[in-house]
This record gives structure tokens, C-alpha cells and sequence, in this order.
């Protein structure tokens, strides 16, 4: 999987983002979903990535030709997000002002995120960036993100009223901040000699998210609760996971190769995407 310092960090490519492995089980916990799959229609693949309180959800889709756009699902009407001139567009994350975060390549082949604000577009690159992607935004317009350095570096940040403060734990060579919640905490994932590992930030102190057991645990998303949901491998295989008060409940969308959930909202659905057994990336929304 090509992560978000590489050229082709879209969600549509949601599908580089959001279509992984087959996934192993193992014991969930005290959680039961009911499983809805989002299919933009006439696409060859689907993935959602965000959702708000009022149940809009947004993430990407790739047409028959194999352009990438993003797309907001609202009372069951898919709209079209498209950054105009971009060879691509995915998106990453909605607020409950209904507000849009994603990313889009330029004609050069750069990519950048952007904010979709009452129908008009700004990009969001932090100073110094050769690619970036916004994957999150709060109530209050707090957005995080990824960015890659000239050095080939992959950063989170944060960008807060005008401001961009980068996000690295400690000594970590690899860092993705992809969700935030109301109150400003924030949720990622980090390379260490574990493995990928995932990390809160509350408070400007970093706690790590790890699966026992996993090899790989990634977190994507926060809401106003403090659920976090993300992904974890083991064996080399991959599924999502649930953490509420300090327990793991395993998400898998049924008959499912891979599945990852990346959204979270305060009512505790989950949007995310999975591969069905043809390979074929769809996007889904688990209400509990």
C-alpha cells in the first residue's frame, strides 16, 4: 500500500488508501453492527472515509475510465467532488457544518489537501510540503493531515486557525495524523521497531494504540466520545477495530477479504471501506 508522502496519496485511489489485505478474525468485543455498503453508482470501486453527526458521509470513488473523485453521500444522494483542474480528488473528512477535507493531484502531479468550505475550494499545504493530503476536520475547523518533507519525510500536522504545527511522536521516522475529535484530540498512526503503531494525542501528550497481539496497529478516526476506530495485522493479514473504554472490538464487514474503517461519528457509526472476494473495493457504513 502506497502511503500519503507518495504521488498517489488520493482516497480514491481511495482504493491505494483504503483497500488492503484479507483479514484474519479474532475475538471481537462488546459491539454488534448492522453493515450498509456504499457503491457510488456506475464506479468500478468505492471507499468511504468520513462521517458527521448528521449521518453525511464523504470519501472517494474511481470512474470506468480510472479517474478518482471524491464524493458526498447525503440522504442517499451521491454528489460528485472534484478540485477544478485536479487529474484527481478524494475526500478525506466532514465537520457537522457540512465543511470537506481531501486531497487532489495537480496537473504537475503534485498532490495537495484541500478545504471544501460553501462551495469553493482552498488548498491546505503546510510550508515546505511536496505532497499532502487533509484527512480530518472538527466542529471548530480544525484540520490534520499529512504532509511529505523535501527529504522524503512523512509528517502529520495540524493546522489551526491559520497555523500548521507538524505532529511527529518522539523519535518516530514516519508519522499520519488522520482523525481529530471536538475537543481537539487527535488520532494516527506511526513507524517504530514494532511496526506501525497508533497514537493519541491529548493535550500535547502521545499515547500508543496497539492490538495485543498485532504486528501492525493503525488508528483513523475519533469522535466527540473518544472511540477510535483503525485497523491491525496479524500474520500479514489485516482488519479494522473498535476502542471504547479501553476495549477492542474487532470490525469486519461480513464475507469481507479486508475491511478498514477510517470514520467515526458521535452516535458511534462507522464508515470505512473493504474488499469483497473479487477484489472490488467498496465503501460501507456499520451502525451499532
Amino acid at each position: 500500500m502506497k502511503h500519503v508522502r507518495r504521488g498517489s496519496l488520493l482516497l480514491i485511489t481511495t482504493l491505494s488508501f483504503l483497500v488492503l489485505p484479507a483479514v484474519a478474525v479474532i475475538p471481537s468485543g462488546a459491539f454488534a453492527f448492522t453493515f450498509t455498503t456504499i457503491d457510488v453508482p456506475g464506479a468500478a470501486a468505492t471507499g468511504a472515509a468520513g462521517i458527521n453527526a448528521a449521518g453525511q458521509i464523504v470519501g472517494g470513488y474511481t470512474d470506468a475510465g480510472g479517474i478518482g473523485h471524491g464524493f458526498l453521500l447525503d440522504k442517499g444522494s451521491f454528489t460528485a467532488i472534484d478540485v477544478p483542474g485536479a487529474t484527481a480528488t478524494g475526500a478525506g473528512g466532514i465537520n457537522g457544518a457540512g465543511r470537506i477535507v481531501g486531497g487532489y493531484t495537480d496537473a504537475g502531479g503534485m498532490s495537495h489537501g484541500f478545504l471544501l468550505d460553501k462551495g469553493g475550494f482552498t488548498t491546505i499545504d503546510p510550508p515546505g510540503a511536496t505532497s499532502g493530503f487533509a484527512f480530518g476536520i472538527n466542529a471548530a475547523g480544525q484540520i490534520v493531515g499529512v504532509y511529505g518533507d523535501a527529504g522524503g519525510t512523512t509528517h502529520g500536522y495540524v493546522f489551526d486557525k491559520g497555523t500548521f504545527t507538524t505532529i511527529d511522536p518522539p523519535g518516530a521516522p514516519f508519522t499520519e495524523a488522520l482523525g481529530i475529535s471536538a475537543s481537539g484530540n487527535i488520532v494516527g498512526h506511526y513507524a517504530s521497531t514494532n511496526g506501525n503503531q497508533g497514537f493519541l494525542l491529548e493535550k500535547g501528550a502521545y499515547t500508543t494504540i496497539s492490538v495485543p497481539g498485532a504486528a501492525s496497529t493503525r488508528a483513523f478516526g475519533i469522535n466527540a466520545t473518544g472511540q477510535i476506530v483503525g485497523d491491525y495485522f496479524v500474520g500479514g493479514t489485516e482488519h479494522g477495530f473498535l476502542l471504547a473504554e479501553g476495549e477492542f472490538t474487532t470490525i469486519d464487514v461480513p464475507g469481507a477479504m479486508g475491511t478498514l474503517p477510517t470514520g467515526i461519528n458521535a452516535a458511534g457509526q462507522i464508515v470505512g471501506g473493504y474488499t469483497d472476494a473479487s477484489g472490488t473495493g467498496h465503501g460501507f457504513l456499520a451502525t451499532p
